[in-house]
């Protein structure tokens, strides 16, 4: 019988289209340690149709964009939990990602940190450091809106 959801697949993949795949998915290896699952070349062999990495437990597809087949650049955000964010965010800036936000603490309860690749796809890495309740995460938000408005005046 054939599963509708692929081995080691999700209901949701992330597919990202850029422009030198091959290139992003050395970066990837190095910056985020993926791991590359498999990779089809179109007939030229320069561009890669499809490739399918994996970080941690999640897989992604990417591919080089192909405009004649409506494949054109993304322009997405993705977002990496994992147990040391601070190690992880490291290693991605010293592979050449650029800082967009430097490691913090959030009122939510996460330690993130936000960076870009030279393809323009943000990353996002973060640790859960709080567990919160509803209530807690209401009151954290309204306190982090109030010291942003006195921010402001």
């Amino acid at each position: 019988m054939v599963k509708p959801i692929p081995e080691g697949l999700h209901t949701l993949t992330p597919s990202l289209t850029v422009e030198g795949a091959a290139e992003a998915i050395e970066f990837y290896k190095r910056a985020f340690g993926a791991e590359e699952r498999s990779r089809a070349l179109d007939p030229s062999g320069t561009k890669v149709w499809h490739a399918e990495l994996r970080i941690g437990n999640s897989t992604f597809f990417i591919n080089d964009t192909a405009p004649e087949m409506g494949a054109t650049p993304s322009f997405s955000s993705l977002w990496i939990y994992t147990e040391d964010a601070d190690k992880a965010f490291d290693r991605a800036v010293k592979a050449g990602a650029k800082v967009t936000m430097p490691m913090a603490d959030m009122f939510w309860g996460d330690r993130v940190g936000m960076m870009v690749d030279r393809w323009n796809i943000k990353w996002s890495i973060a640790k859960r450091i709080k567990e919160l309740s509803a209530a807690e995460m209401k009151a954290a938000q309204d306190a982090f809106v109030a010291q942003m408005q006195k921010q402001k005046k």
